[in-house]
């Protein structure tokens, strides 16, 4: 397992080991004892997975979760590829306001921790892209907030060859990281590191 520190600090990328033959291939997206060789601690207890279809042209995000409780995801792509994006909107942070992506296909099955508190987005680059989650804590609508990904402020790299974005009527409408700033909708760096350690102390006692 091959990992990669992204410019989003706590943020890492996977890439396992693919064995193919003449029957197909076999891969491991998630291996524990590599997650905790990088992370630091054990994985998050894992309190809901969630699998996403998408069309071509989809793009879904910026997402982010009420801090406290706070969110923490692990992301591969089972099938299709997509362009995977973490934005560091955590006050405070080191690297605040940065972001990162990682390419996802069938060809590397790369993988992403977010930690706590970033945003997540992604845009599908083919038809019927299947994104799958593992995350800390379970969906509470009244947590899940959003960002608009086409904020130009964050310039983040939503490929011209996909043509008009597709968005949700949620997505279309949300606010800039700015106006989240300034009405204090944002995590905070510190509280969200307390929140980590947290989940290493509970997967450590696993």
């Amino acid at each position: 397992m091959e990992v990669r520190e992204l410019a989003v600090a706590g943020a890492l990328e996977f890439t396992p080991r693919v064995f193919g033959d003449e029957r197909g291939l076999f891969v491991s997206p998630f291996q524990g004892q590599a997650f905790t060789d990088a992370h630091g601690a054990p994985l998050f207890p894992v309190a809901q997975t969630n699998h996403s279809v998408s069309r071509r042209g989809v793009v879904r995000g910026v997402h982010y979760t009420v801090t406290p409780p706070g969110n923490a995801k692990y992301v591969y792509c089972a099938r299709g590829s997509a362009l995977d994006i973490v934005v560091d909107i955590r006050v405070g942070s080191p690297t605040f306001g940065r972001w990162d992506v990682v390419l996802m296909d069938q060809r590397h099955f790369r993988t992403m921790y977010f930690p706590v508190g970033v945003g997540h987005a992604f845009v599908a680059l083919d038809d019927d892209t299947v994104m799958s989650y593992m995350l800390s804590e379970g969906y509470v609508p009244e947590n899940e907030l959003a960002l608009q990904v086409l904020d130009p402020a964050l310039g983040l790299p939503i490929p011209e060859e996909i043509g008009e974005p597709i968005l949700s009527d949620r997505d279309r409408v949300a606010v800039t990281l700015a106006e989240a700033q300034a009405s204090g909708a944002l995590p905070d760096y510190a509280r969200c590191q307390e929140i980590e350690r947290g989940y290493a102390g509970a997967g450590a006692g696993r």
